[in-house]
């Protein structure tokens, strides 16, 4: 699949296992080729995305932003705390992801030691910090 220059990075595949679904959002083989960003980040928001195969994201609502629990319903499994936070117009396949910088992946809640280290990294990987 071919992605917008803004989001070429290394993409890995993630099986999942079948469970039970409501109707509207069946997972189905197509489910296991879900592929996932590695993550990149600001000052602020640690990211990633999502990419559907075409033939699932079809299946889903063309303007509304999924929940947690939606979007784990068509198998996308990721760490707690990700939010679906915007819809790529031209890409509609590709779900975009954030979370806040210290999130803790087990309780998808900020821990303020976390996000502290969390910035820091972020401003000595940019030069942002003196030492």
């Amino acid at each position: 699949a071919k992605l917008c220059g803004c989001f070429q990075k290394e993409r890995t595949r993630y099986n999942d296992s079948p469970r039970h679904l409501e109707p509207q959002f069946t997972m189905s083989s197509s489910a296991s080729r879900i592929e996932y960003s590695e993550k990149y980040a600001d000052e602020a928001n640690e990211y990633r995305h999502v990419i559907l195969p075409k033939e699932l994201s079809k299946t889903l609502p063309k303007s509304k932003l999924l929940s947690e629990d939606e979007w784990r319903r068509i198998g996308v499994q990721q760490s707690r705390g990700w939010e679906h936070y915007a819809i790529h117009r031209p890409e509609p396949h590709i779900l975009l992801f954030r979370r806040a910088l210290g999130t803790d992946p087990q309780s998808g809640r900020v821990d303020p030691e976390l996000e502290r280290q969390a910035r820091d990294e972020y401003k000595n990987q940019f030069g942002l910090l003196r030492k």
